[in-house]
């Protein structure tokens, strides 16, 4: 093996680089490999003690991603897809983690990452058009860029619940799990959400304790899995189809996953053939559930037939009728939260262990040293699990101070919801980007395609500036104003606003709701981008770098 090579950030002063990366998920890892490519010094700041981002915290019991594997992988390396063996049809967390962990050690990644090390706060220096960047060890580095890959789902929200503190037995939040395993033989357990987390932690749970009890809010629409072991067969079918999969993902699927089109709408179909078409997906299992009509996120009536299809079969699976009555979501169009999928979750409401508690109707009041108490009564628990999310796509870009120009910060320009240009950069905030940011697919969408979608954009625009001495980046007032517009306009010409969901902000008391990703699809989205950077960066103000002035030399 040839020696290794000192990083160019080695080369270039411990305290200044060219860019800076907070986080090193799946965002941050690329961002860096591509900013390698430039030849750019970079240095990647990541909280946690390894890679992998949201899969690196996320270790709870049954945590799987709701995205197949082998469309769940980045695509920058032919020969990393083709040498990678995905053991499932869905990954689960610690097969994920591996295939991160696998890219860091493969591209030589960690040399320029700094684990265990938050970003505490990013100043702009207006004269130098460079930021300061503090973190948790106390010190500070400059950079002309700095690059905010921290993640949509990474921000763990701790319930606000009186007593919890109190709580004699162990408090697991689903988002911030323990690296060793938790048993829950003997135990009592409380699960409070019924979110993805929830519903994937719940069926594992049930095998181990004792008794468990869910403690539900809202029910959600969940489609079975349908996970398996993937056969060699099956990879290489795959692997062979990789450059047009690939190609339909980032350029004609809405959500970046490569199914077959729809060419109808639901009302389109005869009741049979509608309810034939349902019972197939259902078989098939996943999320493309979704795009078996063409209209399903956009008429409630064609929606209504989903959802119904969806309650009936919660009815066929969950023995007693109160039990599914309770579990069947009633609160909002199907999809307009994002679908889960799972394995076996409602008939784990079948075993005699499983207690479903509707605290809609019997709200928790209080945690007891040893139980939850509602208004109802009080359940024994012995352990609490808190499945209760995330602050999605603004949690974790909130924890850091960030201040741009005439020391504005972003919380506070964001005080009334988030707002960007295009979801990668924020007007007052020069040299500053976001990967996967609100206004953009984000959540929406296959996470690995828009992650590197943006990471490819935001490399070329480095590259751009670069190529024609430009020293800082902006994004237009009036441009983020118009794009904020549309990505309004849009959401609205769907059923997604009708849903109370952390797409809005509405799981997090005090947070202005507003939809925050782009609903126009992958594919349109990535062109509308790729006419922006056609057009000069068209709504971006460049500032070229200034030269300091030859001084004539005295005879």
């Amino acid at each position: 093996m040839p020696a290794l090579q000192p990083s160019s950030s080695q080369n270039r002063g411990a305290d200044r680089f060219d860019v800076v990366v907070v986080g090193a998920g799946f965002a941050g890892m690329y961002m860096l490999h591509r900013l390698r490519g430039l030849g750019l010094s970079a240095r990647v700041y990541e909280q946690g003690d390894g890679v992998g981002g949201t899969w690196y915290w996320n270790r709870y019991p049954g945590a799987r991603c709701d995205v197949e594997s082998m469309q769940y992988s980045y695509s920058f390396s032919d020969e990393l897809q083709q040498e990678w063996d995905w053991s499932e049809r869905y990954a689960p967390q610690p097969e994920i983690l591996n295939y991160a962990n696998h890219v860091a050690d493969r591209f030589d990644l960690r040399r320029d990452i700094q684990f265990s090390t938050r970003v505490e706060s990013a100043v702009f220096d207006e004269g130098a058009n460079r930021w300061s960047v503090t973190t948790s060890d106390g010190k500070t580095v400059t950079a002309q860029f700095v690059v905010l890959a921290t993640g949509c789902l990474s921000n763990a929200r701790m319930p606000d619940i009186k007593g919890l503190a109190g709580f004699k037995g162990k408090v697991y939040h689903t988002g911030h799990w323990p690296h060793e395993p938790v048993d829950f033989s003997g135990l009592r357990v409380g699960v409070i959400g019924t979110g993805s987390s929830g519903i994937q932690s719940v069926p594992v749970i049930a095998e181990q304790a004792s008794h468990l009890t869910v403690f539900q809010r809202t029910a959600n629409f969940s489609i079975p899995a349908r996970n398996a072991a993937l056969t060699e067969e099956e990879r290489e079918e795959f692997r062979s189809n990789y450059p047009e999969i690939r190609r339909f993902a980032r350029e004609e699927a809405r959500n970046g996953i490569y199914t077959d089109m729809p060419d109808r709408g639901a009302l389109d179909d005869g009741d049979n053939e509608r309810r034939a078409r349902y019972e197939q997906r259902w078989s098939r299992g996943g999320l493309t559930f979704m795009s078996v009509y063409n209209n399903l996120a956009l008429d409630k009536a064609a929606n209504d037939t989903a959802a119904d299809f969806v309650r009936e079969k919660i009815a066929e699976i969950v023995k007693d009728p109160e039990t599914a009555k309770l579990l069947q979501p009633n609160s909002h169009p199907i999809g307009t939260k994002r679908i889960c999928i799972d394995s076996d979750y409602f008939a784990a409401f079948n075993r005699p262990n499983v207690t479903l508690v509707d605290i809609k109707t019997n709200p928790i009041r209080e945690i007891l040293p040893n139980g939850v108490r509602t208004e109802a009564k009080d359940y024994e628990v012995d352990a609490l699990v808190l499945a209760t999310g995330f602050d999605a796509m603004t949690g974790s870009v909130a924890k850091i101070e960030l201040r741009g120009r005439n020391g504005l910060t972003l919380n506070r320009k964001w005080a009334e919801g988030p707002r960007t240009y295009l979801g990668v950069m924020s007007a007052g905030f020069p040299n500053l980007f976001i990967v996967t940011g609100p206004g953009s697919p984000s959540v929406l969408s296959n996470m690995i395609v828009s992650i590197e979608q943006h990471v490819d954009w935001i490399t070329d625009c480095i590259g751009y500036m670069r190529e024609r001495d430009l020293d800082a980046m902006e994004a237009n007032k009036d441009a983020e104003d118009n794009w904020v517009a549309h990505v309004n306009e849009v959401a609205s010409t769907t059923l997604y606003p009708q849903a109370n969901s952390w797409y809005m902000g509405a799981n997090i008391p005090g947070k202005p709701q507003i939809f925050m990703p782009y609903i126009g699809g992958v594919g349109a989205y990535r062109q509308i981008c790729n006419d922006v950077a056609a057009k000069g960066y068209e709504g971006f103000a460049m500032t070229p770098a200034e030269r300091p002035q030859k001084i004539a030399a005295s005879s």
